[in-house]
């Protein structure tokens, strides 16, 4: 592990992307590129382990997806797609001068890069697909089929009670008692990830534009990119947690049959936060995908 005297430093900015809307990005390091996409709702910091043990080799490029903490919501709230997010990562890319990355998307990250490998297949050179779905993972979520009905009773109280219903939405992100209850359904192993890293992550869910967050969740829901999985032809590493039961296991590894010569690893005790959970193991099988040579990957 990397003392804090020998944090690589990071430079920083924004630029326009094919919409016009600003997307923030950080980079660290030298070498070949990566670059990082997180879930929906979350940010940079669900990355913290692997920017800090991956910069010293390699450049890290990591970003707000747009919508998200430092980057702008679109005029246009029909451009709040997952296919928007791949079309920004194209433009980041062009922007920085990268003409190939190897790529690491987590939980919601996954189908912005499997949408990405459609987009722009001959600008990647792995990838490694953390807690993902390559299709609405939504039926089966913790277990039960309840959270597409929650998500419409949100969807309606906010658009008739709004007055209600966002500092309410406020209140649950942010109240303690719901990040025992977050971990206790698999989204964090409360035994591993640090107290921190959950609190972060719960903050910057509350601030969060419901504006923005319901149109991009119900794209996401109808998202169904198996067809694309199965073109994909880089090294690819599908890493799922044992102890996930927001991602539900069958849709990763249905995700991993479809993409050939994908290494599947489920990692024991890992929760939908693996990478937070059990960074060691983490970093240590996307060092080994991104080492694979492509023609491995078939």
């Amino acid at each position: 592990m990397n003392l804090p005297g020998n944090i690589v430093p990071k430079s920083t900015g924004y630029f326009p992307s094919y919409d016009g809307t600003e997307i923030y990005y950080e980079i660290r390091g030298k070498g070949e590129p990566t670059i990082w996409v997180y879930g929906i709702a979350c940010l940079m910091n669900h990355w913290h382990h692997q920017l800090e043990h991956f910069s010293h080799n390699y450049q890290v490029v990591s970003f707000d997806l747009r919508g998200h903490n430092l980057s702008a919501i679109p005029a246009d709230l029909k451009q709040m797609t997952v296919k928007s997010m791949a079309k920004d990562i194209l433009a980041l890319m062009d922007h920085l001068g990268i003409e190939k990355a190897h790529f690491a998307g987590h939980s919601f990250g996954v189908p912005v890069l499997i949408e990405f490998s459609d987009l722009a297949p001959e600008r990647a050179l792995s990838y490694t697909f953390i807690n993902g779905f390559a299709k609405n993972p939504i039926q089966g979520m913790f277990g039960v089929d309840l959270v597409e009905r929650l998500f419409k009773i949100g969807r309606f109280a906010h658009k008739n009670i709004p007055e209600i219903w966002t500092p309410l939405w406020k209140f649950s992100t942010q109240n303690p008692l719901s990040f025992i209850v977050t971990g206790a359904l698999g989204g964090f192993n409360l035994r591993y990830t640090e107290w921190k890293d959950i609190e972060i992550y719960a903050k910057g869910t509350a601030e969060m534009s419901l504006d923005m967050f319901i149109p991009l969740f119900e794209d996401m829901m109808k998202f169904d990119g198996e067809d694309l999985a199965r073109r994909i032809d880089k090294p690819t590493l599908v890493l799922a947690g044992a102890k996930d039961f927001v991602t539900p296991l069958s849709f990763q590894e249905s995700m991993h049959r479809s993409i050939a010569g994908s290494r599947y690893v489920v990692v024991d005790k890992g929760s939908h936060c693996t990478q937070l959970d059990l960074p060691d193991i983490v970093n240590r099988e996307i060092e080994t995908t991104i080492q694979t040579p492509a023609a491995e990957a078939r």
